[in-house]
């Protein structure tokens, strides 16, 4: 009797104990669901990954806190009712971008070699000129951000959670009379009060800051130039002066100090009859051993396009770095000229350059030709 291939049993041996091949259509599915999961789960790994190591990585000013650290430290859960009433900045800026918070150590740029001011536009000097596509763009705002009490002296702190290091750290200060309860931040706004050559890496760096004459709610405005690449960190940290700005003098030990003693006298010359330029040095810190200077520049009655700056070391000091000039030396004779950004200087403005000298500060006569 003939019977129907649905009569005929299936002869095809299997393991004992194990469960038959499914259907050919559905084996399809469940494979391509398998390497569906399995892409999935990867993707999702790598993100998380990556979102882990850029938290962890970078820095930013811890104390004074800047303004993204402060309101993540301050408030890491996030806005509430509390914050919009004891915080409203942080309030206004975590509902602007969460992400900014989130990525506090993450506020840079790369690849400015050097022209900060050139790369980023008065008013968006907190944000790192709207960094990130705008990420940070609430710092920016103005109003009554939380500000702790400092004396016109004290050490400022940078938390480099990834030990980069720096070419240098540079502080400065609202001049006395700015509101950054109703001001913008502008470059014209701002003092030098504190800086750093070269340091090595370490989790956190300590910059000693001076900022006498100054009372009330301030803004210091951190650069901090990263060693292990091209990449610079921008902080505003808001602070309330409560000393009046006393100066205080102090005497160079084995420990980096600051200053702010004007060591040069000025002399003014001109390679071109209708402009002039002025120099003069100010040393910003001091150690047994070594000092930084601040050198600024100003233009006359009328704009220049250039400048040099000359002079004459008497006690053997010599320059081992220097920013914002090219420096050149001719046994005790140093010339420093203009960068390609900052030979341009309107009449009555400035520009700044600085160095880092082993030996003692000197007052050497600076002669200064504008072109």
């Amino acid at each position: 009797m003939l019977r129907s291939s649905a009569d005929v049993p299936d002869r095809r041996r299997r393991t004992p104990g194990t469960s038959p091949a499914p259907a050919r259509g559905k084996s399809a599915v469940w494979r391509a669901s398998a390497i569906l999961g399995a892409c999935l789960t990867l993707l999702t790994t790598v993100l998380v990954t990556f979102g882990a190591g850029n938290a962890a990585a970078h820095g930013a000013v811890s104390d004074p806190p800047s303004r993204h650290y402060g309101c993540y430290h301050r408030w890491p859960n996030g806005p509430t009712q509390q914050m919009a009433t004891e915080d409203p900045m942080c309030y206004q800026a975590w509902q602007a971008d969460p992400a900014a918070m989130y990525n506090w150590n993450g506020l840079f740029r790369e690849g400015v070699a050097g022209n900060h001011q050139g790369a980023i536009p008065d008013g968006q000097l907190c944000s790192g000129g709207l960094t990130f596509n705008g990420r940070y763009a609430a710092m920016d705002k103005v109003g009554a951000w939380v500000a702790p009490s400092k004396p016109s002296r004290f050490t400022l702190n940078l938390n480099d959670t990834s030990s980069h290091g720096a070419d240098y750290i540079r502080v400065y200060a609202t001049k006395q009379g700015f509101d950054p309860k109703t001001q913008a931040v502008k470059w014209s706004d701002l003092e030098l009060v504190g800086q750093t050559g070269r340091i090595p890496t370490g989790n956190r760096t300590p910059v000693e800051v001076n900022a006498p004459g100054r009372t009330g709610h301030h803004v210091l405005y951190t650069v901090w130039q990263a060693s292990h690449l091209d990449q610079s960190y921008y902080a505003c940290s808001d602070v309330n002066f409560t000393d009046g700005g006393t100066t205080t003098t102090t005497t160079p030990t084995s420990t980096t100090t600051s200053t702010t003693t004007t060591s040069a006298t000025t002399t003014t010359t001109t390679g071109n009859p209708s402009a002039s330029c002025s120099a003069r040095f100010l040393v910003t810190s001091q150690w047994s051993g070594g000092f930084q200077v601040e050198a600024r520049v100003a233009a006359g009655a009328t704009a220049i396009s250039g400048w040099t700056v000359s002079w004459t070391f008497a006690n053997g000091e010599r320059i081992n770095s220097s920013w914002s000039a090219a420096v050149t030396t001719n046994g005790s004779t140093v010339t420093a000229r203009n960068a390609a950004y900052n030979g341009s200087v309107g009449a009555g403005s400035s520009t700044t350059f600085g160095f880092v000298a082993s030996g003692t500060a000197g007052t050497p006569s600076l002669t200064c030709t504008a072109s």
